[in-house]
């Protein structure tokens, strides 16, 4: 079908449309005729017949109640009629892989003019690959699963798949060998902790807190122990369909009597009496990707210890829905094991000493949330600037209100500093090796989690007495302020409380103090 021939028209021949029903307005440019919208308008009839509005340029007043993804709704589309002669749109929409020239809405190595040592020039072009790949491919899917709730579109894991996204989401290592990483972007052997970062904070532009988890966030946190820990051959049977997203998997050890007490864990394993199998009992609760997984990293009580054992679903294993403040897109669930019969083959690492293997994987699932927090509060940042200078409050534009210039200045202080304190631990990440890496950042990447969900919070309590109550409204202007405000607590609990991590960190720091240090 061919596109509709757009007319021009001056400012003075829309003027002449001001009547009810002959009403015409103009935005950004742009000639709308609404007089058969004014019925259906959400506002009501009287908004637009308004005499600074019927037959005006009504772009300041628009663009101060809704946001610009409202024109590229096709039933609105179809309402423009022409253009202003003379003139051209200066407002334009999400540009597909491009960055934003909104200042702070980039981190500092992605905006103009600015410099850093940790990125390379291969990690320059792997970010412009993997924000196209989201601009592409995952955030209208984002947005559509997180308001339908159900599980993310296969199609988009598939697309994943083939570039090899969900083998990278596991960081460097030997599983990325033989592989084609973003076809041929990076070589395996060249993969490393940036990289990963970049994956992480590139996801969560999406502003889709529920869907981010259910993106095979269990996966990220329930895969390492398999690939770490398990066998060859289970290894060999497991990896390569959960890469191919055919299979999934989730972390369970939380349980409704332990969280972050992981030694109170009272799901248990008994052996059978050939010694063959694993029967395990017990429950699992706020199991992120648990309602759809196929395979279950289980923490189990066991007669030397704790013990992970690999749970594949099948008899005895039922898993519930849990409803939580974001999406259930994310597959959140209650999981009940009821003489799970498991093959020994499965134990992940030594029996008693599970422990070790759930400690070990706390630090990158911390690290990769960070990743996720700091990007999420630039995004915030970006929403906050730019609603304080197009909103006007007592006359003037919000931001020349100091009270909201001080949030504001806030706001960016914390995200900065969050950003920079991640870039620097991962710098440790990609010179240290795992046995390195958990002697000496598991205090330094708990104090960072616990200071990023902390500062996270605080710009979410801000970001809404910016936005007013718009912030509190699910639709509309303040749609993302709203999702971000409801849903900031979830990395303050997952993966840690902020007061247990901050503990962490303290010990850790004392377990290094000299004996002679004296004052």
């Amino acid at each position: 079908m061919a596109a509709k021939e757009l007319k021009q028209f001056t400012l003075e021949e829309v003027a002449e449309h001001n009547k009810p029903d002959d009403l015409w307005v103009v935005i950004d440019a742009k000639v709308y005729n609404l007089s058969r919208f004014k019925d259906l308008h959400p506002g009501g009839i009287s908004v637009l017949t308004d005499g600074e509005i019927a037959g005006q340029d009504a772009t300041e007043a628009f663009y101060g109640l809704h946001r610009h993804e409202v024109l590229e709704r096709p039933q609105y589309q179809r309402l423009q009629i022409g253009t202003i002669q003379g003139e051209q749109p200066v407002i334009y929409s999400r540009l597909v892989g491009e960055t934003s020239d909104v200042p702070y809405a980039e981190p500092t190595w992605l905006s103009q003019g600015y410099y850093s040592p940790y990125y390379s020039e291969n990690h320059r072009k792997f970010q412009q690959a993997m924000r196209r790949f989201v601009d592409e491919f995952i955030y209208e899917d984002a947005q559509a699963r997180e308001e339908d709730g159900k599980r993310p579109s296969q199609s988009v894991i598939d697309k994943m798949a083939a570039v090899n996204l969900h083998a990278m989401r596991m960081g460097p290592g030997k599983h990325l060998q033989g592989l084609s990483l973003m076809d041929g972007l990076v070589k395996p052997e060249e993969f490393n902790y940036f990289h990963e970062l970049i994956i992480t904070q590139e996801i969560a532009r999406c502003g889709a807190r529920g869907y981010g988890d259910g993106l095979l966030g269990g996966k990220v946190i329930g895969l390492p122990p398999v690939l770490n820990f398990g066998s060859e051959a289970l290894k060999a049977r497991v990896v390569p369909e959960v890469f191919a997203g055919k299979k999934f998997i989730c972390l369970a050890i939380s349980e409704a009597q332990a969280g972050s007490d992981v030694m109170g864990l009272q799901t248990t394993a008994v052996k059978s009496e050939d010694g063959k199998e694993w029967i395990v009992n017990g429950t699992k609760k706020w199991i992120t990707n648990a309602t759809f997984a196929d395979y279950f990293t289980v923490g189990c009580k066991t007669e030397d210890g704790l013990t992970v054992i690999l749970v594949e679903r099948g008899p005895g294993v039922e898993t519930r829905q849990i409803k939580t403040s974001y999406s259930t897109t994310a597959g959140t669930a209650y999981i009940t094991f009821d003489n799970v019969r498991v093959p020994i083959e499965n134990t992940l690492g030594e029996e008693g000493r599970g422990i070790f293997v759930i400690l070990s994987n706390f630090n990158h699932e911390r690290w990769v949330m960070c990743c996720g927090s700091a990007r999420s509060q630039r995004g915030i940042v970006e929403e906050c600037l730019k609603w304080a200078t197009q909103r006007k409050a007592f006359g003037k534009p919000l931001i020349s209100q100091a009270v909201i210039r001080s949030k504001l200045a806030a706001m960016i202080a914390r995200t900065e500093s969050v950003q920079s304190w991640l870039e620097n631990i991962t710098y440790q990440m990609c010179h240290m090796t795992y046995k390195q890496q958990s002697q000496k950042l598991a205090g330094q990447i708990a104090f960072l989690k616990s200071y990023s969900t902390r500062c996270a919070q605080e710009t979410a309590q801000d970001a809404v007495q910016i936005f007013g109550g718009r912030g509190i409204t699910r639709t509309g202007m303040g749609r993302l302020i709203e999702h971000y405000h409801r849903t900031v607590t979830f990395d303050a609990l997952l993966g840690g409380a902020e007061d247990v991590l901050a503990d962490l960190g303290v010990r850790q720091a004392m377990r290094a103090m000299p004996k002679n240090a004296r004052l």
